[in-house]
């Protein structure tokens, strides 16, 4: 290990020009093509869209979405990185169902 640069936990690079979503701080959600990075995790989406949040419970993402091309995501607020191929939702087995009364 010794001599070696200090590397990363991402590599972001397998993901350039491909379709990742973005969680960023505040609840915010994007999808976009990932045109670049850089090593503080400041990124370039194109033709990114953002998810909008649901105007009852702002936790909750809806389905809505709003355009907005061409975005540059600050590195200090990206949360989370996640390829969107490859990648399908499954239901939660720990949350309990409403029982009817």
């Amino acid at each position: 290990m010794a001599g070696r640069g200090k590397e990363s936990a991402l590599d972001l690079a397998k993901f350039v020009d491909k379709s990742i979503r973005v969680k960023l701080a505040g609840g915010r959600e994007v999808v976009g093509v990932l045109k670049g990075y850089d090593q503080l995790l400041n990124l370039v989406l194109d033709e990114a869209v953002e998810y909008l949040r649901d105007p009852e419970d702002p936790m909750r993402v809806t389905e809505q979405t709003r355009p907005m091309g061409l975005i540059v995501c600050r590195g200090t607020s990206v949360m989370l990185v996640v390829p969107t191929t490859g990648t399908e939702e499954i239901a939660n087995p720990f949350q309990q169902e409403e029982m009817e009364a």
